[in-house]
């Protein structure tokens, strides 16, 4: 199985990709700071043409998009500077289409499934105010999920959206509820029970179904 994952230098990304290698699977992880087999700022298209080049011809049965930002943590309402709103949804929104978009042929070769890691933050049941930038591009992670999977599931492309926890990353922070190791487990077991029957769905990285 073909694996490809986005921001898999550090983190999540990182631990995902060294349990998939472990496993017998290849593994084409990329990252921004060059650090990766391939190279992607997923904010750049240019560098998402030169993905599909590099990668053209290689099936992908599995599509984790995993790259993102969390840059207004910790501002009050004086702050969220409209760059910063821009840059978090470059990464979190359009970076994520555009991963999808540059690999769509690989994806139709496999009838491959993507994994897009959003976050509860992402829910309307979750709303006890702050981060508005990072809830707010999730939120939109979700619903590009959803219509996505509505539109791929004719090419036998399953999608679906995860929670991945509250995971003790340099993002989540040590407090966090989790490890790595934990979530990446449940999220492992999440993908790999991801079919046409349950594309579209919003889960946790446990395996609870999560409210929209």
């Amino acid at each position: 199985m073909h694996i490809v994952i986005t921001g898999a230098n550090r983190g999540l990304g990182k631990t995902l990709a060294d349990q998939y290698r472990s496993a017998g699977h290849e593994v084409t992880g990329t990252a921004r700071n060059g650090s990766g087999e391939v190279l992607l700022d997923v904010s750049d298209p240019a560098q998402h043409r030169a993905m599909s080049e590099q990668l053209q011809g290689r099936p992908v049965d599995l599509l984790i998009c995993n790259a993102g930002v969390y840059l207004d943590k910790g501002h009050d309402i004086s702050g969220y500077p409209a760059e910063m709103w821009e840059q978090t949804f470059a990464a979190n929104v359009t970076g994520v289409f555009l991963t999808i978009q540059a690999l769509l042929p690989n994806l139709r070769d496999a009838k491959g499934k993507i994994a897009i890691v959003s976050s509860q933050m992402a829910s309307h049941t979750r709303a006890p105010g702050g981060s508005y930038i990072y809830r707010a591009s999730k939120a939109a992670a979700l619903n590009l999920g959803r219509n996505l999977a509505a539109d791929l599931r004719g090419d036998g492309i399953a999608v679906g959206i995860y929670h991945p926890g509250w995971v003790q990353t340099d993002m989540g922070g040590a407090a966090a509820d989790i490890t790595v190791d934990q979530a990446v487990a449940g999220l492992t077991d999440r993908f790999a029970a991801l079919s046409l029957d349950t594309t579209g769905c919003f889960e946790t990285w446990d395996g609870r179904a999560h409210d929209y």
